[in-house]
């Protein structure tokens, strides 16, 4: 099956006023968030959301599409190849998976483009929102698809089991939950800011918990 492409990055206005739906359906909701304060936040008149979207859902649906872009495209640099290309060798696969999460990590810990893409995120998983059935064909599936995959050539296991798919998200799922409680993680660590030194730091702990995985799932 062909994967949709990839939406294009937006630009001017319509660019401001997506960082702002994304903003502010993320901290209020959907329901919750008005055109006129959208608009006041992205300096634009309240006019140009139906000029360039329609309405507020079609400016919902325009901020799911950046989501997929800005995160679609961190994982895509790393684990996309050619489609023909034979199987990785366990060790060429864990490179790419270690790559991957070091990516994801830089990216959701460090980059201001992921600063309002997960708690938008949460709120159409918290609302079975209007996007979520385009993300997930779009972006989570082909995404954990990958990572299944290169999991079966690092391991010797079928990619489609459902511990594999059990344990891809749980591998996954470290890297959100430093996005998510970021808060928590600071002051338990006494950290002031997230830089490359820090996001590098979770990293290794996240890379090295997935060897161990990796080496307890092997098959001999």
């Amino acid at each position: 099956m062909t994967e949709p492409s990839a939406p294009p990055k937006p630009e001017g206005t319509a660019a401001d006023l997506i960082a702002a739906g994304l903003k502010l359906f993320g901290q209020k909701g959907f329901a919750a968030t008005s055109t006129r304060e959208i608009a006041a936040e992205a300096g634009a008149n309240i006019a140009s959301i139906a000029y360039h979207f329609g309405n507020k859902d079609g400016l919902r649906l325009a901020c799911g599409h950046e989501v997929r872009r800005r995160i679609g495209g961190t994982v895509a640099a790393v684990l996309e190849g050619p489609a023909d290309a034979p199987p990785p060798s366990p060790d060429e696969a864990m490179m790419q998976i270690e790559a991957a999460i070091r990516a994801m990590t830089a990216f959701l810990l460090t980059q201001r483009a992921a600063e309002d893409v997960v708690p938008f995120m949460l709120r159409e998983v918290a609302e079975n929102g209007a996007n979520l059935d385009m993300l997930y064909d779009g972006m989570i599936v082909p995404a954990h698809g990958r990572f299944c995959a290169l999991w079966a050539a690092a391991t010797g296991n079928a990619p489609d089991s459902e511990r594999t798919r059990l344990i891809v998200f749980s591998a996954i799922g470290q890297i959100l939950y430093f996005r998510i409680g970021r808060p928590i993680v600071e002051r338990r660590l006494g950290w002031t800011e997230w830089g490359a030194e820090r996001a590098r730091q979770t990293a290794d702990v996240i890379v090295s918990n997935v060897r161990a995985m990796i080496e307890r799932e092997r098959r001999p």
